[in-house]
């Protein structure tokens, strides 16, 4: 077992022993030998991974969004294509795709567009239904930033769709959240989506 994940397990107060047998049960419960070769470092590796998947869940956004930089403009700020990776909460599949963000600064103040990409992983990197990352995404811009008006578009292709249940392989889910100026302004928001389109 490794070093890294004895002591991010035991942050949280559950054993990383707990942790891969409950994985081990769970292999077994499939019909699976956890002691094949094939298997008996999975569910170390298993766990390992699903705090790598998951560690947005130890980053709060005002660390992200804290820093701003003094700007006289007051144009919109667009990032397109910001790609993300998330899990489902229901069946725990991976859903994935893009996101795009757009703010309209207010008071003189931006924030560096890495910070947008990394809000994104901020609430991705949890369990999750795409239509509250949407929104949450989109608060938390409100609510540091204080812009004008803020625009998110996620779209994602749900492995829970795609692999399981009704197997739609070419299914996209895209959701929206639109903030201030975006959603009062049929023109702001006509021209985000138009530049997310292109």
């Amino acid at each position: 077992m490794s070093p890294y994940f004895k002591k991010a397990v035991s942050a949280n107060n559950i054993s990383a022993e707990k942790a891969t047998e409950a994985v081990r049960i769970l292999l077994q419960y499939i019909g699976e030998d956890p002691n094949r070769e094939g298997l008996r470092e999975t569910p170390d590796r298993f766990c390992r991974a699903l705090l790598e998947m998951t560690e947005g869940y130890s980053i709060q956004p005002e660390e992200i969004l804290s820093t701003t930089f003094e700007t006289d403009s007051d144009e919109m700020v667009l990032v397109r294509n910001i790609e993300f990776n998330s899990m489902c909460e229901h069946h725990l599949l991976s859903f994935s795709g893009v996101a795009h963000i757009a703010y309209i600064p207010s008071n003189g103040r931006i924030v560096g567009l890495s910070k947008l990409a990394r809000i994104v992983d901020v609430y991705a990197q949890r369990l999750q239904v795409q239509e509250r990352l949407t929104q949450q995404v989109a608060n938390a811009i409100n609510k540091y930033l204080k812009p004008q008006g803020v625009a998110v578009v996620f779209e994602g292709q749900h492995s829970c769709m795609c692999v399981r249940g009704v197997k739609k392989q070419s299914s996209h889910m895209i959701t929206s959240a639109m903030h201030g100026q975006f959603r009062d302004s049929l023109a702001s928001r006509n021209e985000f989506m138009s530049l997310i389109q292109k």
